[in-house]
């Protein structure tokens, strides 16, 4: 009974120490929620049970790693009140460890389950279709929503004038290459682009906008309406 009461307090002290590193630890909860999301992957993508093992393997390892470093981090904390250089080694091997611990996780999860990822993302993307006037909506509202988040970074000019970039000419030469998609005609295209050209001049000449500034929007808005087109029009 005896024997038994002490190997029950075992586990409890070593559910503690768990518990303990989860709730004072910001790494061990970032590792715990990335293993959840792999194991998770890994059920539903239907890993074989080698490839479940060495999963399983490679999460444990961080596990163990972050709370020996937990632990001889505390260890270190109460022998030393002082800076000392064989301290600093001591956490600063011990994070190496957890680092070279991580670093295997995600190797592993790669190899397993990268090429089951792109298989169905491939698979998805296949059988989405979007109608080109929905998709028209979509990546106009993609280029806004950049737009906005620039200026609210760069702190220059209001939503709708001024600052970086120009919104007018994001939105202007994001409207000629959805024509040009759209209609799948060249000389569209460049007509398209000849009129987001007119706008974006008329944005300088008003002073409203520099030159950099235009040519920033001009660019977004081109890239992101490409990248949405050339993954979803069919």
């Amino acid at each position: 009974m005896k024997r038994g009461h002490s190997l029950l307090w075992s586990f409890n002290f070593a559910i503690d120490g768990i518990v303990y590193a989860l709730r004072t630890q910001r790494n061990m909860r970032l590792h715990m929620g990335a293993a959840v999301l792999v194991a998770v992957a890994s059920l539903f993508l239907d890993v074989t049970g080698i490839e479940l093992a060495a999963v399983v393997f490679a999460i444990s390892l961080v596990f163990i790693t972050e709370l020996v470093n937990t632990a001889l981090e505390a260890g270190v904390d109460v022998a030393i009140d002082h800076y000392d250089p064989l301290a600093k080694i001591a956490k600063d091997v011990a994070a190496g460890a957890v680092l070279v611990a991580a670093i295997n996780a995600v190797v592993v999860a790669y190899l397993v389950l990268f090429e089951r990822v792109r298989l169905l993302m491939q698979d998805g993307l296949d059988i989405i279709k979007i109608a080109p006037s929905d998709l028209t909506i979509i990546s106009l509202c993609i280029v806004l929503l950049a737009v906005l988040v620039m200026k609210a970074v760069s702190q220059e000019g209001t939503w709708l004038q001024g600052g970086w970039p120009s919104g007018h000419a994001a939105v202007a030469f994001g409207s000629a290459a959805i024509l040009g998609f759209i209609t799948g005609s060249a000389g569209a295209l460049v007509l398209g682009l000849f009129i987001a050209f007119l706008v974006a001049q008329s944005r300088v000449e008003a002073e409203i906008h520099s030159v950099p500034q235009v040519i920033v929007g001009a660019l977004m808005g081109l890239l992101i309406v490409t990248a949405v087109f050339q993954v979803f029009f069919r």
